[in-house]
């Protein structure tokens, strides 16, 4: 099979540039491990776990499916009563990952405490001045959100065509492309734009070993890039779901006027969780990309990354070489 080798996969010590990123109800062994097993990069999401001994619990169920690298996704949320940080990074140091990749907030605390025990950050933000902040504190590396994906794409609005280039014009660190991308064209592009590989998580959640009910993975299937909502866009906390009539309620209701306080019942996350096991669309709130409408099958994750990998490969040596005239 082919290789594509760039700063990321020299860096952090996987075979392609492809990540699969945290997310949350969806990150867990089962996908973490095929993923390493085809030699990309899985990533556990640490707060799907309750708490630091449960996630322990599932980087040692992880280390059984896999002797490949694979990271932990630690995000740093706004919270009146934030997760034991600490104790996830203990955690994380006594499993013995080496990978992390952080989100959110700026994540001093976790490169203070982190990289001293010799863990590589991967810090996902959506904007050049946020990575460029980042790069500041010494991360290992960037993952760059455009407009294009699920959850939270900034408040700037800028699509990956623009924040890609933009982004490789001003770090010097490896970064890797998120939002949008769910096949060889993308990783392609990717590449093109300057990234050094790129973060999938809506394809990777329509895949066999995804751990979430198959009538959610249809439902990508079937799906275009029109059906995603934007929630809580006057709160300026913008997200990126699936559109059913949870999130256009929610929407209706803020542009409405209300308050967080009135939709709080309706975006619960253990109602997201709910769509994820028992496959009931409407049952909450859950996180999807505009990628789902390049989305049209669930084929297994080794299937997946071989078929990316060796398109992408293909499209650089044959149909782009070809192109070339001198």
């Amino acid at each position: 099979m082919s290789r594509i080798t760039t700063r990321f996969t020299e860096t952090f010590g996987v075979e392609h540039p492809i990540v699969q990123g945290g997310m949350q109800w969806v990150g867990r062994a089962e996908l973490v491990a095929a993923v390493a097993n085809a030699g990309a990069l899985g990533m556990i999401t640490a707060l799907t776990q309750p708490t630091p001994e449960d996630l322990a619990k599932e980087i040692a169920r992880t280390r059984e499916m896999t002797d490949r690298p694979f990271g932990v996704n630690l995000t740093i949320l706004p919270a009146i009563t934030p997760p034991p940080y600490a104790e996830y990074r203990q955690a994380i140091i006594e499993g013995g990952v080496t990978i992390v990749e952080t989100a959110g907030n700026l994540p001093a605390e976790h490169v203070e405490a982190l990289q001293p025990a010799g863990v590589r950050i991967i810090h996902k933000c959506t904007s050049v001045r946020h990575a460029l902040k980042a790069q500041s504190i010494g991360v290992d590396a960037v993952s760059i959100d455009g407009f294009e994906c699920a959850g939270h794409p900034g408040e700037d609005d800028i699509t990956g065509l623009v924040l890609i280039p933009r982004t490789a014009d001003e770090l010097s660190i490896p970064f890797i492309a998120s939002g949008g991308f769910g096949d060889a064209r993308g990783l392609a592009a990717a590449l093109a734009l300057g990234a050094d590989g790129i973060n999938m998580g809506s394809r990777f959640m329509a895949t066999t070993e995804a751990p979430i009910h198959d009538d959610v993975k249809q439902a990508i299937v079937g799906a275009s890039e029109l059906d995603t909502e934007l929630i809580f866009r006057p709160l300026r906390n913008t997200t990126r779901v699936a559109s059913n009539t949870v999130s256009r309620e929610v929407v209706e209701r803020l542009s409405d006027g209300a308050a967080f306080e009135d939709v709080r019942h309706l975006v619960a996350g253990q109602r997201g969780r709910g769509v994820y096991e028992t496959g009931d669309l409407d049952a909450g709130i859950w996180s999807v990309g505009q990628v789902q409408g390049l989305i049209d099958d669930v084929p297994t994750v080794a299937e997946l990354v071989d078929r990316i990998v060796g398109g992408a490969a293909d499209i650089i040596e044959s149909r782009l070489a070809g192109l070339v005239t001198r």
